[in-house]
């Protein structure tokens, strides 16, 4: 993986904690910009656009960090 162009939504203004995006070549990179660390790697958008629907209506809520 080569350097990463991760970028965030304007409307995070200065926030911290925020998801971050970058792309390279058909993958997608998701992190959480105050855990740059972890990375969620994904392929073509139809798969991001279900992954961000399932956030979106709370699928994933019920993990916690170990």
């Amino acid at each position: 993986m080569s350097q990463l162009n991760w970028q965030k939504s304007s409307f995070s203004g200065d926030k911290a904690d925020c998801v971050e995006l970058a792309s390279e070549g058909d993958r997608i990179y998701l992190r959480e910009s105050d855990d740059p660390t972890t990375i969620v790697t994904t392929t073509p958008i139809t798969k991001l656009a279900a992954w961000l629907h399932s956030a979106k209506t709370g699928e994933f809520d019920h993990f916690i960090e170990a």
